[in-house]
């Protein structure tokens, strides 16, 4: 099952005094001698910008979330810097823009480098406990995540991405056994720092079999009780499971969680980008909303309660943020940087001055390439019949283009746009790989466990 063991990536020191900078106020870890903190990492399909309470969602109810923003940061300027889902997980679990090596557009299947270290091995490496429950889409078919650091992977259990059984035949929905799996494996890693990378299918389109309870709940608070806003709930819901088991074994303060959606909205099923426009669907991926996610980082007595962070970031960034946790620098080839001098105040401004959108793939039969650059308040992108300028401050909706009223602030963005892409190597087509024949994870019930090499 697994591959022989390859060489430790982890070859960096520990950290040194605070001086260094490296990480704001605490030093963790070896630096210490206190326990490492834990990390969640969790990456909701297909998140709208305004899906969630605490991003303005007025129609349904995520109050588990909304309780994580209101004691931790409320990232309002936060990316997916490759869409759609499976470039998403790839560029979160390296680090690094997906084009460094080749990925583009979906090109499901294409293979992430062997020579750079996966976040679950990075963190396995500095002596973590490290946990995969639901989807995967990452790298090769022999690249899942028991291969590529994951020492605790949830199977799936038989069924489809809703409705699956459980060991004893019984109906369950498939979002409600993964937040079981996340109190399973709290529970059992409870006394060693652990990372938990939690990705349920939910709420990834086509919505459907969300069950009533959920869909009533939505419907009571002002929602139409869609199968979209149940599903919603539900992973409110689990994320309730967590935090609830991190307060049963005092591990809250312990614990630093990451929360957002793996690309935009989806409109076809009653998602919301709002204020923003655009989502995932044909015709409307072009647009902010297609890349614009809520976030939600959470570490209390670390990060001030109730901080809103307006700074450009992005999942690019969660890598380095942590590897800052663990007290290790993160491997050279990251494109992200440690989020959290900007969460706790000791830096300000944004994390990136500058975040790119190369997804260049004319095998796309969804037409989802994206050509953009964001910089301050600007967002600059490749339309049919030329590149726009849009003012998202004044203009969330893109509806007035300024390139000719703002040639300096275009030639300026069209430059470091430029640059970027004149660093990258040829981009493989999608059309290259085929679908589906990449394996997820082991279907059954529990876990596969084993040293993640």
């Amino acid at each position: 099952m697994h591959q022989p063991n390859r060489r430790d990536f982890l070859k960096h020191t520990a950290l040194g005094a605070a001086a260094a900078g490296f990480l704001p106020r605490l030093a963790w870890g070896e630096a210490t001698g206190r326990r490492k903190p834990n990390v969640v990492i969790l990456l909701i399909d297909d998140l709208g910008y305004g899906d969630l309470g605490c991003f303005g969602n007025k129609r349904i109810p995520t109050p588990n979330i909304d309780a994580l923003a209101a004691g931790g940061a409320r990232c309002t300027m936060s990316y997916i810097t490759n869409p759609p889902c499976s470039p998403s997980r790839c560029c979160l679990m390296t680090g690094m823009y997906a084009q460094r090596f080749g990925k583009s557009g979906m090109a499901r299947g294409l293979p992430i480098p062997e020579d750079h270290p996966t976040l679950g091995e990075f963190m396995r490496d500095a002596g973590y406990a490290t946990g995969q429950i639901g989807k995967w889409d990452i790298g090769s078919k022999d690249q899942g995540p028991q291969q590529r650091g994951f020492t605790q992977v949830a199977k799936r259990p038989p069924g489809d991405f809703y409705l699956c059984k459980r060991e004893d035949g019984s109906e369950a929905y498939l979002t409600d056994v993964d937040g079981d799996y996340m109190v399973e494996f709290v529970g059992r890693n409870k006394d060693r720092p652990f990372f938990l990378y939690f990705s349920p299918f939910a709420v990834h389109s086509p919505v459907r079999q969300t069950p009533k309870h959920y869909r009533r709940r939505a419907k009571a608070h002002g929602g139409k009780g869609s199968a979209y806003e149940g599903a919603v709930i539900a992973v409110d819901d689990a994320v309730g499971k967590l935090v609830a088991t991190l307060k049963k074994h005092c591990l809250e303060k312990d614990t630093l969680i990451l929360l957002t959606g793996d690309n935009g909205a989806n409109l076809g099923m009653g998602g919301s980008s709002a204020p923003y426009r655009g989502g995932k669907k044909q015709g409307n991926t072009i647009y902010e909303g297609w890349v614009h996610t809520p976030t939600v980082v959470s570490w209390p007595g670390t990060i001030p309660a109730g901080t809103t962070y307006d700074g450009l970031m992005g999942t690019l960034d969660f890598y380095a943020t942590a590897a800052a946790a663990a007290g290790k620098r993160p491997p050279e080839r990251c494109d992200g940087q440690n989020l959290l001098p900007y969460l706790t105040g000791d830096k300000q401004g944004d994390v990136h001055e500058y975040l790119f959108w190369h997804n260049a793939d004319p095998t796309d039969v969804r037409h989802r390439n994206l050509y953009a650059v964001r910089w301050r308040n600007w967002r600059l992108a490749k339309h049919p019949d030329g590149w726009r300028l849009f003012d998202l401050k004044n203009d969330p909706q893109e509806k007035h283009d300024l390139a000719n009223t703002h040639p300096a602030v275009v030639a300026d963005m069209r430059k470091h746009y430029d640059a970027f892409v004149a660093t990258l190597p040829p981009l493989q087509p999608s059309a290259k790989f085929r679908r589906g024949k990449e394996k997820e994870v082991e279907e059954g019930w529990g876990w596969i466990t084993g040293d993640g090499k």
